[in-house]
């Protein structure tokens, strides 16, 4: 079983990137499983917070998720055409302390997917996210691109899609993604 992890940068309840990461999960191919996590309850950065009290126990949990996973999905909005600041903050404190960024984040196949009620789906956050994921050391799968644009129109108030041919692209962008990731786990030592 290849299992993904999946989390959604946005914390808004009616959130068409947490809606995108839903219907994911439903669409994972055979023998793989996409479970969802949060950013809720992971607290600002604050060097002093990680001196003087250690790593948050919410911080600890996501940390020990993403290591565990064979592969991770971020699912990212656009906020002033670049990475959204609560989404950026908690893998801030994933990369927390430095020693433990081979252990979650090395060679660990990532994607980026992401909708915005916009003309250009999530672009800019998905570019901005690239040094990001470079600097952690992933292993960033560039085999497709999923951005959905004008979301408002591709989601039904409960979430579900309105929009077949967006699902089907984003069942396409899994089966590739996983198909990586099932790839990378055969061939590493």
């Amino acid at each position: 079983m290849t299992k993904l992890i999946g989390i959604s940068g946005s914390l808004r309840q009616a959130s068409y990137n947490s809606a995108l990461l839903r219907n994911a999960a439903g669409l994972m191919p055979e023998n793989a499983e996409l479970v969802i996590e949060t950013i809720r309850g992971i607290p600002l950065y604050d060097a002093d917070v990680e001196v003087n009290e250690g790593i948050p126990q919410r911080v600890t949990e996501l940390k020990d998720a993403v290591a565990a996973a064979d592969g991770l999905l971020l699912v990212t909005p656009e906020y002033n055409n670049s990475i959204p600041g609560v989404f950026k903050n908690a893998i801030d404190w994933l990369s927390r302390p430095d020693s433990d960024i081979k252990r979650v984040f090395g060679g660990k196949p990532v994607a980026v997917i992401g909708a915005s009620p916009g003309g250009f789906g999530t672009i800019l956050s998905q570019n901005a996210w690239l040094p990001v994921l470079r600097t952690l050391r992933t292993d960033f799968w560039a085999g497709g691109r999923l951005m959905v644009s004008r979301a408002q129109t591709v989601f039904n108030q409960d979430g579900t899609f309105t929009d077949q041919k967006i699902e089907e692209q984003l069942r396409q962008y899994l089966a590739g993604f996983t198909a990586y990731v099932r790839l990378v786990r055969q061939t590493a030592p």
